[in-house]
């Protein structure tokens, strides 16, 4: 999943405000370098998910009996296969 740097800043500003605001805490570093931080766990998120992605669909591409992206059989699979995939590299 693709995300604009935009809106990865956006949804850094509202967790931070979010934090900022729900429990008053004082800040140990600069408010820019938890911005940062932030983003950078972001993009690396989407970037696990992403190779995680091909892994699975290479895995499911692969068997010899055709399944059918979209469908029931295909989602479970998909699903099972990514969070092993996961946990794998967690």
């Amino acid at each position: 999943m693709m995300l604009s740097d935009d809106k990865i800043s956006h949804i850094t500003h509202l967790l931070l405000n979010g934090i900022k605001k729900d429990k008053p805490a004082k800040l140990l570093v600069d408010e820019i370098k938890i911005l940062k931080e932030m983003k950078r766990i972001i993009n690396s998120e989407i970037r696990l998910d992403d190779e995680i992605d091909v892994i699975v669909r290479r895995k499911l591409d692969s068997y010899s009996k055709k399944i059918i992206e979209g469908g029931s059989e295909w989602s479970v699979l998909y699903q099972k296969f990514f969070r092993e995939e996961l946990n794998k590299r967690r």
